[in-house]
């Protein structure tokens, strides 16, 4: 095994980023603070609001839930495979963060901002080059109007490039190192190195640091995830080749009904095969199939 492990696993990501101070550089770097309103002190908070994942592709948890000096919640997701339903678990996520902070007789301006921030190993937004999204709940007329309870920040880490010398922002040195900072490290950049949190990072990332039950449980994650890695990689080429075999036959016929028609048939044939391999709800998130329909296609099995 390397010297290094993937920091994006959620074992790594979680036992780095469980000190308060490499959080705190983390989230001063990554959140659209102004300068005075710097978290200056974090509190660890449970997360048993969040709700378990159904099927296999269990890959996108509440890594960090804490609050700050100003009683700000800020949530942290590491998700590595982008599916449509990451933004909606997001907003569930902040939006139960929100509510459970009102005990009975509390008054509503007792609530705190709550801050969501999900740094995604995998593109999901192809029509912009852009790696960090940031959201906010604004005025349609008016955007500069901002209800400041619910920010929600994106980080598309492959787009991320490094450049020169310039990318000497904590915000970068924090994005190279959960870029970088994996099985295949050697010897990690002297510019990460230089930065005292990081360097702290790096350390909590090598081997030495966990028990041997810890990296049973992380090598068994990486077999998984390459497992699901292949499945969907699978996916994609035989939805690409339906795809392009039922836009064939829809042009051979002069009909739009041909496509679509293909494309259903599509879908169903790679979900038929799936079905033996991942839960109904990973299914239909990966193929674009209502759930009710891949549960139909369950029972169709399960009867013949």
């Amino acid at each position: 095994m390397s010297a290094y492990l993937n920091v994006t696993n959620d074992l790594v990501f979680k036992k780095i980023f469980g000190h308060p101070n490499l959080l705190m550089s983390f989230l001063n770097s990554m959140l659209p603070l102004e300068n005075n309103q710097q978290i200056t002190r974090l509190e660890y908070l449970p997360c048993e609001q969040v709700p378990a994942l159904p099927g296999l592709l269990r890959r996108s948890i509440v890594d960090v839930k804490c609050t700050d000096n100003y009683q700000r919640i800020f949530i942290v997701e590491m998700q590595i495979l982008w599916t449509t339903s990451f933004t909606k678990r997001m907003l569930f996520n902040a939006s139960q963060a929100y509510v459970l902070q009102l005990n009975e007789g509390e008054n509503y301006s007792s609530l705190a901002p709550v801050y969501a921030l999900g740094i995604v190993n995998q593109s999901f937004d192809h029509r912009s080059k852009a790696w960090y999204h940031h959201y906010a709940v604004v005025s349609l007329k008016k955007p500069k109007r901002v209800l400041e309870d619910f920010q929600y920040i994106f980080i598309e880490l492959p787009k991320f490039k490094i450049e020169s010398g310039k990318h000497k922002r904590l915000r970068l040195l924090w994005l190279r190192f959960l870029r970088e900072i994996n099985e295949n490290t050697a010897m990690p950049d002297s510019e990460l190195l230089a930065h005292p949190p990081i360097a702290e990072a790096i350390r909590l990332a090598t081997t030495a640091f966990y028990s041997k039950a810890e990296l049973a449980a992380y090598t068994t994650a990486l077999d998984r995830r390459r497992y699901e890695d292949a499945i969907i990689a699978d996916f994609e080429k035989k939805s690409q080749e339906n795809l392009e075999k039922g836009r064939a036959e829809g042009k051979a016929e002069g009909k739009v009904e041909g496509k679509a028609e293909g494309e259903r048939q599509a879908k169903y044939a790679i979900a038929r095969n799936m079905l033996s391999k991942l839960g109904d709800a990973d299914i239909a998130a990966l193929t674009g199939l209502p759930l009710k329909e891949v549960i139909v296609l369950r029972q169709q099995r399960l009867s013949n």
